[in-house]
């Protein structure tokens, strides 16, 4: 690993350091994960890690949350947000991200203060600062502070510290909420949630990490990277997989010949802004 990246694991915890007591936005995604690492090995018990459970994080996210922050040592607790009981953030609009958050942080910033964290910190990174991400307003209204955007860390690099820190899933791939499944405007349901992530599961468990199932209606459309679609059309039995799909509760079912991109929803807003 060079020397720049090293300077800047070092600066994240020296960052950390001062605030001696932090309590962490953990997700279990690689990025979370490595703030709940170094936070851990900096400031020990002063650490505590908050996953949030809600309809719109896959059961198989929250178990990998928890085992991840078993093998760190982290302390970890787990709350239950209400996000789906907000008709600004079930009506999808393209702020969606922003009603969640607001949700996550209100819930949080209580808890830290109850027990005596003067800091409420996030995974967020440099990269994420780049992208449409009104989630990241709702965090910084409410105080949450961002350390590995505050030293300029990169998605690239947040993988090259977690994989020279020895942690298995440094090459996770990203997972954001089941909802970014679904195109703005359209309504988002329980009902819709569990089909998208049964559908999402399947295909993992079919050997696909990188894939994403969006939802359009009744319609499914699968997304995974461009270089898999001959292995995928090739290997995978279709009639099976449309009649499994049709089973979660999908009407049709396509594949996405331009492949797996990461925020493809946005695309839509850049274009009309």
């Amino acid at each position: 690993m060079n020397s720049v990246i090293l300077e800047k694991l070092e600066a994240l915890k020296n960052l950390l350091a001062e605030m001696e007591r932090a309590l962490i936005a953990y997700s279990g995604g690689v990025d979370s994960t490595l703030v709940a690492k170094l936070a851990y090995d900096v400031l020990g018990e002063k650490a505590l890690a908050i996953t949030a459970v809600s309809p719109s994080l896959l059961p198989e996210e929250l178990e990998d949350a928890i085992a991840q922050a078993d093998y760190i040592g982290i302390r970890q607790e787990l709350i239950f947000t209400m996000e789906m009981e907000n008709p600004n953030y079930t009506s999808n609009p393209v702020n969606r991200c922003y009603f969640c958050k607001s949700e996550l942080h209100d819930t949080l910033k209580p808890l830290a203060i109850k027990k005596g964290y003067p800091y409420v910190i996030d995974g967020v990174n440099a990269d994420d600062l780049q992208d449409y991400r009104p989630g990241i307003q709702a965090a910084k209204e409410r105080g949450v502070r961002s350390p590995l955007a505050e030293i300029r860390l990169t998605k690239p690099e947040i993988r090259q510290i977690s994989q020279y820190l020895g942690l298995p899933w440094w090459d996770k791939p990203a997972q954001p909420c089941l909802s970014s499944r679904f195109p703005y405007g359209e309504e988002i349901t329980l009902e819709k949630l569990q089909r998208v992530g049964r559908a999402e599961m399947y295909l993992r468990q079919l050997g696909y990490r990188s894939i994403r199932v969006r939802s359009d209606g009744e319609t499914a459309r699968i997304e995974l990277p461009s270089a898999q679609i001959p292995d995928f059309i090739l290997k995978t039995n279709l009639p099976e997989l449309v009649a499994i799909f049709q089973q979660f509760g999908f009407t049709y079912v396509t594949l996405d010949l331009e492949g797996y991109r990461s925020g493809k929803l946005n695309q839509n807003i850049a274009q009309s802004s």
